[in-house]
């Protein structure tokens, strides 16, 4: 039905539409990340930003601040935020916002698992969790020795359990394991998103599949850079890349054969998109790289915002301000380790 959303969509959708492009114009601004940037402490950088909405959260704060409160008080903004969105939706937007939180349950379940494997503490691992994540049971993810009794003691009653089917086998949790299981775990939930989206159908549809298929096209670079050199076989490698995405299914073929990281550029370099990304960096270099992905991710979501009467914008919103998050916790970092030389390096300025 596309092109007559504008019809019906602001029966359900004008008002939520409305609240998120608001939340949007409170993203901050390139002369904000400037000024942030010369901060001498942290102290500093609260001032600054009891200017912004992110003020009234940080305003009881006594001194001296630490970087994790400052990432936990912007965190629990962009949560309040979620579910004010969440309680006025109704279907499909209620199931969509859900599928935003999926990605955070699976790296919360990884959390847990990868912390009680190292015998750390199961409350300070759930102080890290993201809230966003977060489920009644999580809390005995501890207890489970195996995916098996991962998925039948604790997951089975999680909106995770579908995306467990391909993944439960019987051998004992370890390093290597878990890594597998997040990255299995995190391509059935891609694609179940992107079928979900593809039956919403209209802008949505056609927007949301680009942004799925630019997440999955990255973690399938992701994956192969970081399976080089472990034991991880060719099968197995392509056995963790999404079915879809403009890689797939040609780029998919030659990521699984490369064997080091220039070889992983000449299969990029011939999609005209990435080509760009990979031409940033010089050869044989791959710490730039999640930067520039998350630069070109930046400026597609900012794109979504063109286009009125879809749901990509509450997606595009939710990821700005993870990623304006990021930007806050690596200032903060540089200016409480004295390396304010570095801190433009991993800043993503998103307007």
């Amino acid at each position: 039905m596309y092109g007559f959303e504008a019809m019906t969509f602001n029966i359900h959708g004008g008002y939520l539409e409305a609240i998120v492009r608001g939340y949007r114009s409170g993203l901050l601004t390139a002369a904000d990340y400037n000024n942030l940037c010369q901060c001498e402490t942290l102290d500093d950088i609260k001032m600054h930003l009891s200017a912004t909405e992110y003020g009234p959260y940080l305003q009881n704060e006594p001194s001296p601040l630490h970087t994790t409160t400052i990432v936990e008080k912007c965190t629990l903004k962009l949560v309040d935020e979620y579910k004010h969105m969440l309680t006025q939706a109704t279907e499909p937007l209620s199931s969509f916002l859900e599928y935003i939180r999926y990605g955070h349950m699976i790296d919360n379940v990884v959390l847990i698992v990868t912390g009680t494997l190292h015998e750390r503490d199961v409350q300070e691992l759930l102080e890290k969790c993201h809230p966003l994540g977060m489920f009644d049971s999580i809390a005995t993810l501890a207890v489970a020795q195996n995916m098996r009794e991962l998925y039948r003691l604790v997951l089975v009653d999680t909106p995770l359990a579908p995306y467990f089917s391909e993944c439960i086998t019987s051998e004992d949790l370890d390093d290597m394991n878990i890594e597998i299981m997040r990255n299995t775990l995190y391509k059935a939930y891609l694609e179940d998103f992107y079928r979900f989206c593809q039956k919403l159908g209209g802008a949505t549809s056609e927007i949301m599949s680009d942004l799925l298929a630019f997440e999955a096209d990255r973690r399938a670079v992701n994956i192969t850079i970081n399976s080089i050199g472990t034991e991880l076989t060719r099968d197995d490698r392509r056995k963790l890349y999404s079915n879809f995405g403009l890689l797939y299914p040609y780029g998919h073929e030659e990521l699984a054969v490369c064997e080091d990281i220039d070889q992983v550029r000449g299969a990029m370099e011939k999609y005209p998109p990435y080509q760009s990304i990979f031409s940033k960096l010089s050869y044989g270099e791959s710490q730039m790289l999640d930067k520039a992905f998350y630069e070109e991710e930046v400026k597609r979501l900012c794109l979504a915002f063109e286009q009125q009467f879809h749901y990509a914008v509450f997606f595009a919103y939710m990821r700005l301000r993870e990623q304006e998050i990021r930007n806050l916790m690596w200032i903060s970092e540089c200016v409480a380790q004295n390396q304010k030389a570095r801190v433009h390096d991993s800043v993503v300025f998103i307007f």
